[in-house]
């Protein structure tokens, strides 16, 4: 019997991204301050972008890398965002 050790590997990964976003959405649903919500946000989104390239790698499709990119981008900018929100009181100058 032969171990598909790559699988494996991606499955056991899946589970643990998959355990950290949980953990960053109870922050981002509990936490005592504006600044623990923005870290667990912007977290969420790193922890998405892991998953959506281990979901490609596991379903051999390519389409899933762009996808991977846009989360982070997006993750990127909402974050620069919001922390320029909380700081200044405005985005835009």
């Amino acid at each position: 019997m032969m171990i598909d050790w790559l699988n494996l590997a991606l499955q056991i990964s899946m589970g643990a991204v998959s355990f950290a976003i949980a953990l960053c959405t109870w922050r981002l649903l509990i936490g005592p301050s504006v600044v623990d919500r923005l870290l667990a946000l912007d977290t969420l989104f790193l922890n998405a972008t892991a998953l959506i390239v281990i979901l490609g790698m596991y379903w051999h499709s390519f389409i899933y890398f762009e996808a991977a990119l846009l989360v982070a981008m997006l993750g990127f900018v909402s974050t620069a965002a919001l922390a320029r929100y909380f700081t200044t009181g405005h985005i835009i100058d």
